[in-house]
């Protein structure tokens, strides 16, 4: 009996996913502008924690930013996965002022300050117009090179679409 061997190109960035009885998924790391349009991404196996990918993330950017100053800062709104001091030391190395939400802060007590509103919201929508392309929404590319390169691609419509909604 043959022992069935995996191809060199299988299993990267794939990893088992903690909620779907370890079945392989695929994570991705977006960072938006405020208008959700996608800026860079770091792709990953589901197994990964959140704040891992932080730096890659950021780093993925391709366009310069400009330098932030204090009367316009850079920020970066980010969930509870994020909540790490890893994270902070990396915002503050790329100058970025953090919005972090914080690991046991109660959501009603926000709720009830009208000047503070979830950012994060943003970046699901961003998430959610990814997976409109089915293609993105069932990873069936095993080459991990094949699969970031169709996701640019759905970036670049994304992007396309909406400066025809701007025009």
């Amino acid at each position: 009996m043959a022992r069935c061997q995996k191809h060199r190109w299988e299993g990267k960035k794939s990893g088992p996913n903690p909620t779907d009885r370890a079945k392989a998924g695929t994570k991705r790391s977006v960072i938006t502008e405020s208008a959700g349009i996608p800026l860079g991404l770091a792709v990953a196996g589901a197994n990964v924690v959140d704040f891992k990918l932080a730096r890659d993330t950021i780093v993925s950017i391709p366009i310069k930013r400009p330098r932030p100053t204090r009367a316009c800062p850079q920020g970066v709104c980010l969930d509870k996965g994020y909540d790490y001091r890893e994270v902070e030391a990396l915002l503050r190395e790329f100058r970025f002022t953090g919005h972090i939400a914080r690991r046991g802060q109660n959501v009603r007590k926000l709720k009830r300050k009208a000047r503070r509103k979830a950012r994060r919201w943003v970046v699901e929508r961003t998430h959610s117009w990814m997976n409109r392309f089915r293609r993105i929404l069932v990873r069936w590319e095993k080459r991990a090179d094949t699969y970031v390169a169709l996701l640019h691609l759905v970036f670049s419509l994304i992007t396309w679409r909406a400066c025809a909604a701007f025009a």
